[in-house]
C-alpha cells in the first residue's frame, strides 16, 4: 500500500475483449497515481490519449485539446469509479469492498484478490461482475468482467513508488478536471 505523500508511475498494457470483434483491442502507455490528487492515465498507443479522473472527476485530452470533462456532480459513479481505480492501484482495498466481496489468497510472495459483485447492487450501477486482481509488491494484472461478456486485461510494469511531487504540467492537467 502506498504510504502518505507517496505516488505510483509505471507502464501499462490494456486488451479489451468485446463481443462481436475477432480479436482484443489492444493499448500501451504509462501512468502516474497521485493519491487524493488523481490519476493521469496516458495512451501512448495505438492514439496518443490522457484520461485524467480526480476526486472532481474525469476528463480527456487529445492532442493537447480537452474532448471531455465531466464534473463528479454529473456524474456520481465517477466517484466511485476512482475510489475503485485509485484504490485498487495504491494496494488499498477498502473502496472496493463497498461494492465487492473480496476473497484474498497469498502464497510465496504473491496476493490474487478475486471481487464480486454483492448482491442486490443495481443492475448498471456497476457494469462489472468480477474483478481478478494479482501482484507481489505491487498490482501486476487486473481482470475485469462486465455484464454482457466483455473482459479488460490491464498489466502493470515498470513500477515506481516516490515522493517526488507531481510536475507543474501533471498539477495542472489534475487541477483542471471538472471544471469549466
Amino acid at each position: 500500500m502506498l504510504g502518505a505523500g507517496e505516488m505510483l508511475r509505471g507502464s501499462f498494457v490494456q486488451e479489451r475483449v468485446l463481443q462481436g470483434f475477432d480479436g482484443p483491442l489492444r493499448s500501451e502507455g504509462t501512468f502516474v497515481l497521485a493519491p487524493g490528487s488523481g490519476l493521469i492515465w496516458r495512451t501512448e498507443r495505438p492514439f496518443a490519449v490522457v484520461t485524467l479522473m480526480t476526486p472532481n472527476g474525469l476528463a480527456q485530452q487529445s492532442n493537447g485539446a480537452t474532448t471531455l470533462n465531466v464534473p463528479a456532480s454529473r456524474a456520481p459513479i465517477m466517484a466511485g469509479l476512482y475510489g475503485m481505480l485509485t484504490g485498487a492501484l495504491a494496494g488499498d482495498w477498502t473502496e472496493l469492498q463497498k461494492d465487492f466481496v473480496v476473497e484474498k489468497t497469498e502464497a510465496d510472495g504473491q496476493w490474487r484478490l478475486r471481487l464480486k459483485s454483492r448482491e442486490g447492487m443495481p443492475t448498471g450501477a456497476m457494469p462489472i461482475t468480477e474483478i481478478r486482481i494479482s501482484g507481489a509488491a505491487f498490482v501486476d494484472t487486473v481482470e475485469i468482467e462486465k455484464q454482457g461478456g466483455d473482459v479488460d486485461r490491464l498489466s502493470f510494469s515498470q513500477q515506481q513508488r516516490g515522493t517526488t511531487a507531481l510536475t507543474s504540467q501533471e498539477k495542472a492537467l489534475l487541477d483542471a478536471v471538472g471544471r469549466p
